[in-house]
């Protein structure tokens, strides 16, 4: 059925502008009956009773809310910033002038780790900071100071609020005692002196050979020689070092030990490697040396194969003699008295050479000349018999065949401190070292 054509009424009919004329425009024709469904989808302007298609453009600010939201937390950060500084510099004006925050006594400064340290000593270093805020003591500073006492290998100074300091000493380990010039003090193992303490006593031998104003780095080579020596003498549960008082390490080729015991002290030539060694040869030997001579004072075993008794003491440096307050102190410590004697240098007149006395040598080498051009003998020479001198005006009779002839052999042996022992394949020597050319041999055989 078709539907009845409505006639439409214009949109400018139904809402007339304010300003100004209608327009009119020409009658239009109306369409078809059919077509009118379709004239009213086709209409350009818009209804009344529908939403607006265009978007209405929206008034923004000047800075995206991004950026604004960034600087909202940054002066956020700024005044929380601003109120600290305000309260640090509050409590910094309270404790700088507070009289909580300063040191009223030496009670209020903690000392630990103190053996042979003295209260005293850290005292006389950190008296200063009393009366002072505890804010203005300089802790590395004092924690320098500290160290500087020879017994201190390490301190730590830390500060507790309000008032207190607290102070913690490591001190060093000594191993010996050291003979520096009349006094006698102790050493660590790094070479560091140290003075002796009020209290307590060591077992420990003195090392000779230090000087008071030699480098540090001196004394530690020196000091790893003499830990050297000490554990090989107590290698395998031997403790020879328990015998021992003293310790030359002047030279550091010949290392020569005080052997103490009832009978009286002998110094020992070690030479610089094999200490155990040679010193068991001494300990093995001593009793008979000391049946054979009148007096026991020094035994070279520096050289293979020969012993050398009673040696020439020539160039032994004098050791200037210990003041008696010195002495009280190293005795007070526990210094052995064999060490507290001041050895002085022993020139010993020449030896003459005994008869039968061979000393051995490589078969296959023949001995090396000397400086003047002239082979060392291998046995030593026969006695020779002086014919006595003339006198002014005298004349004196020569010598017979028979005193020229007279052998060695038949005289009279006597117990003399010259007289040699020897014991193979060792050969003992006294007071005479073995030519340049005969103690190469022994090395190389």
């Amino acid at each position: 059925m078709a539907r009845k054509s409505v006639p439409t009424i214009e949109q400018e009919e139904l809402y007339p502008l304010a300003d100004g004329p209608v327009r009119r425009e020409a009658p239009r024709k109306d369409p078809a009956p059919d077509d009118a469904r379709l004239l009213d989808l086709d209409v350009d302007e818009e209804s009344p009773f529908l939403r607006g298609q265009k978007r209405v453009s929206v008034r923004r600010g000047a800075l995206p809310r991004k950026t604004a939201t960034r600087l909202l937390w940054i002066a956020a950060a700024l005044a929380a910033i601003a109120v600290c500084c305000v309260i640090a510099g509050s409590l910094y004006g309270y404790g700088k002038h507070s009289w909580r925050f300063r040191v009223d006594s030496s009670d209020d400064i903690e000392i630990a780790g103190l053996h042979n340290v003295t209260r005293s000593q850290v005292m006389e270093v950190m008296g200063g900071d009393i009366g002072r805020n505890i804010f203005f003591v300089p802790l590395e500073q004092r924690k320098a100071q500290l160290e500087q006492i020879s017994w201190v290998e390490s301190a730590s100074v830390m500060r507790f609020v309000p008032n207190r300091l607290r102070i913690e000493v490591h001190e060093r380990t000594p191993v010996a005692f050291a003979r520096v010039g009349s006094r006698i003090m102790l050493i660590d193992a790094g070479g560091v002196l140290m003075e002796l303490p009020a209290k307590g006593k060591y077992s420990f031998p003195v090392i000779l050979g230090t000087n008071p104003g030699e480098p540090l780095s001196t004394r530690a080579a020196r000091m790893k020689i003499y830990h050297d020596v000490i554990s090989q003498l107590d290698s395998g549960g031997a403790r020879y070092s328990q015998e021992i008082s003293e310790v030359d390490l002047s030279d550091p080729d010949d290392v020569k030990v005080l052997a103490q015991s009832p009978q009286g002290e002998v110094l020992v030539h070690l030479g610089s490697s094999n200490y155990l060694d040679r010193y068991k040869i001494y300990v093995t030997h001593v009793q008979q040396w000391r049946q054979q001579f009148d007096k026991l004072e020094s035994v070279d075993l520096r050289y293979d194969r020969q012993i050398i008794v009673n040696p020439e003491l020539h160039g032994v440096p004098r050791q200037a003699p210990l003041s008696p307050n010195a002495a009280r102190q190293a005795v007070a410590a526990g210094v052995k008295d064999a060490a507290l004697v001041t050895h002085e240098p022993v020139l010993r007149p020449p030896v003459p050479q005994p008869s039968r006395e061979v000393a051995r040598v490589p078969a296959a080498k023949a001995p090396e000349k000397s400086a003047a051009g002239h082979k060392p003998s291998l046995a030593h020479p026969r006695p020779r018999i002086e014919r006595p001198r003339a006198k002014a005006g005298l004349k004196t009779r020569p010598a017979s065949r028979h005193e020229q002839r007279a052998p060695a052999h038949r005289t009279p042996a006597k117990k003399n401190s010259a007289a040699p022992i020897v014991h193979k394949p060792i050969t003992v020597t006294a007071g005479k070292k073995p030519s340049p050319a005969i103690a190469k041999g022994q090395e190389q055989q």
